[in-house]
């Protein structure tokens, strides 16, 4: 599977989801309280998602926006694929990659994105000249 449009790690993806038989494809992200939050797709979709990004209603996530400014879309980062390791062999398998929100009414990214902030952070703290080191403690 490959497109015009697409870079050479999406493409990678677009690979990896047919040789693998992926057909689901959840498309995370989290809201401002850091709760993951996910939209599923058919894998089928990926395509679409790399060049157009996949939207939903922004109002149904808490601390998002109103109803009247709900139309979000949702961006998958191709570094962050991964398929999910809980189902059987058999089973059809799924995936998952982590999105950037963005605000369809301006096209910019969405400033209540927790990523977004955070990507903010670490650009500010490269500039003046520190480097960031972060891992999860359970």
């Amino acid at each position: 599977m490959t497109s015009e449009n697409l870079t050479s790690k999406e493409e990678d993806v677009l690979d990896e989801i047919e040789s693998e038989g992926v057909d689901f494809l959840r498309l995370q992200f989290t809201d401002i309280l850091g709760t993951v939050k996910n939209v599923s797709v058919p894998a089928r979709q990926a395509e679409k998602a790399f060049s157009e990004g996949i939207y939903f209603d922004g109002s149904s996530i808490e601390g998002f926006v109103r109803i009247q400014e709900s139309d979000m879309r949702l961006v998958p980062d191709p570094d962050t694929f991964a398929i999910l390791p809980w189902r059987e062999k058999e089973d059809s398998a799924a995936a998952r990659m982590i999105c950037d929100v963005y605000d369809t009414s301006t096209g910019e990214p969405f400033e209540g994105d927790p990523r977004r902030v955070l990507k903010n952070a670490l650009e500010r703290a490269r500039e003046m000249g520190y480097t960031v080191n972060a891992a999860p403690e359970p």
